[in-house]
């Protein structure tokens, strides 16, 4: 069985209360495959990313996988997007999907230009632990949603973007668009961003903000010190 989510944002949960912990979002339109169903709830599997969680069955609407093969979307890449559902007027979040024609896109045609200008619309945007949307972000849901827009698909956490793309030997060869990791005592990857020009970096900490990045980590200027230590610098744009 197939569904889409049919409310502008949906958390998807570790388990079927929600009381507990949301492991990432589900936008308008995104679709997934019912793994399982109870009274109020139901388990997915999404396909963008292969994640999985509950989610209030009211949220989705069931469709026939002929539907989804058949069906033309469009990804929002604007801020926010205002669309006549049958139902009444919505409010849709920047990588929602849709099935008819929205406002073009006004982003610089150059990709690294535009995914950071993209990153950029983000600023002070509140983080949200498994946050992917313009009303609350989590670190890699910034990094997946901003290159889902630009059609670059990339996974749904850090340690699994990290994976992808090649990296580079010095931070000094950092482009915007390139993609910084950053890890925890263990040697885990716990945090991603977007670099920008001049070793700047975009990231969710707290809020979306800016900071500098050098080969030890991030360092915010608001309390003098490194907040985050570099594990190394990715390349996933092949100019």
């Amino acid at each position: 069985m197939k569904a889409i989510c049919n409310v502008s944002i949906a958390p998807l949960r570790k388990e079927p209360s929600e009381k507990v912990e949301m492991v990432t979002q589900m936008l308008f339109g995104e679709s997934c495959d019912i793994l399982e169903e109870q009274k109020y709830w139901t388990k997915v599997k999404m396909h963008y990313d292969g994640y999985e969680g509950w989610i209030d069955a009211k949220q989705l609407e069931h469709v026939s996988e002929e539907y989804l093969t058949n069906r033309k979307t469009i990804t929002i890449t604007e801020n926010f997007s205002s669309v006549m559902m049958k139902d009444g007027r919505t409010l849709l979040s920047i990588g929602s999907e849709v099935e008819f024609p929205v406002v073009a896109s006004r982003r610089s045609r150059d990709l690294r230009e535009s995914i950071v200008l993209t990153a950029k619309e983000f600023l002070n945007i509140p983080y949200l632990w498994a946050g992917k949307s313009f009303f609350g972000v989590d670190c890699s849901g910034l990094i997946q949603l901003v290159y889902k827009i630009h059609n670059i698909k990339l996974p749904r956490d850090s340690y699994q973007q990290a994976e992808i793309g090649e990296a580079l030997t010095f931070v000094e060869e950092s482009l915007p668009g390139d993609i910084a990791f950053f890890e925890d005592s263990e040697g885990k990857v716990v945090h991603v961003g977007i670099m920008m020009e001049n070793q700047h970096i975009i990231h969710a900490s707290g809020k979306v903000r800016i900071d500098i990045l050098d080969s030890t980590g991030i360092y915010n200027r608001d309390i003098k010190e490194y907040t985050h230590k570099l594990r190394f610098v990715k390349r996933v744009i092949t100019d």
